[in-house]
């Protein structure tokens, strides 16, 4: 009987690197339905892309103040559940992120100061998921200010990563890994039998690994100011913004996500980050089946309340 060994494939997709591992004992067999779990992320991201002027996307963000727009099940389901996650985090995630004035911030420029709080406040003022309509009995989406844009870059990734699983396990796949740029989906063991071991990213130095996670049929994703984030007044600021007030979030170098739906992992990680450590743990902390793990400023490490740090 052959040995049973892990085969990988990496590709761009989504603006992103994917890398998709797949445990099986013939490459051929691998190989076939790691392209089936390649061709489902393309096709989520014609679905869901800003890029395409036809897509679902696009043409309800043209109609934005005009009319709504009829959509298919999944999306609107996706932006459904968005919604409900907005809700639950209070705002601190929103789809209609996309409505931001881009021309607030640019963190691949030396900034010198943050714009004052009326000027960042009016930047942001179409970001609103209230604003976002939908109509379950029609399968519409209506944005009630004209210029609003809904983006899935908050969701897009862990979405494709949980259906590109949800595929490949269909087509027989035991074990296997969907990681879209650090964002991952686990299922199954290791060909020893062992749980998949995940590395957690050091802020300091995203090159290294700060922690270990042994997990199995769990999704993680960790949301970071080490890759791009401007030093003002000698503060580092992330160039992740909080949606409801236009500014950048400090105090918190990293949040690390871990729960079973890669969907939840990779929507819940900023979030935490834009609510901060005391609300964004206690919220954490009162959900099902979700942790978390933040990483302050000072290098501090605040586990949510059922980590184990051995």
């Amino acid at each position: 009987m052959s040995a049973t060994v892990v085969f990988k494939k990496g590709t761009k997709l989504m603006g992103n690197h994917f890398e998709i591992s797949v445990v099986a004992e013939d490459e051929a067999w691998a190989t076939e339905r790691i392209n089936g779990g390649i061709a489902e992320i393309q096709r989520i991201e014609k679905l869901l892309t800003t890029f395409n002027d036809e897509s679902e996307t696009s043409l309800i963000n043209r109609n934005a103040g005009i009319a709504p727009v009829k959509v298919s099940a999944e999306t609107f389901s996706l932006i459904e559940r968005a919604i409900q996650i907005s809700r639950l985090t209070q705002g601190a995630f929103d789809l209609s992120y996309g409505s931001v004035d881009k021309r607030l911030w640019n963190f691949d420029t030396e900034m010198k100061a943050l714009p004052d709080k009326e000027t960042a406040k009016r930047m942001v003022r179409l970001i609103n998921y209230r604003n976002i309509v939908l109509d379950s009995e029609n399968s519409t989406v209506f944005l009630r200010e004209a210029g609003m844009r809904i983006g899935f870059g908050g969701i897009g990734k862990g979405y494709a990563a949980e259906k590109a699983r949800q595929v490949m396990k269909a087509m027989g796949v035991e074990s296997g890994i969907v990681n879209a740029s650090g964002d991952l989906t686990t299922w199954g063991f290791q060909p020893d039998g062992k749980p998949w071991t995940i590395g957690i990213a050091n802020p300091n130095a995203s090159h290294q690994l700060f922690s270990y996670l042994n997990v199995t049929d769990m999704a993680v994703a960790t949301s970071g100011n080490y890759e791009k984030f401007v030093m003002i007044n000698g503060k580092r600021y992330s160039h992740t913004i909080d949606p409801r007030t236009g500014l950048p979030v400090g105090g918190i170098k990293s949040v690390t996500i871990i729960t079973p739906n890669a969907v939840v992992a990779d929507a819940m990680a900023t979030p935490v980050m834009i609510m901060g450590i005391k609300a964004g743990l206690d919220m954490i902390n009162q959900m099902k089946d979700i942790e978390a793990i933040v990483i302050d400023d000072n290098n501090k490490v605040y586990p949510s309340a059922n980590i184990r740090f051995t």
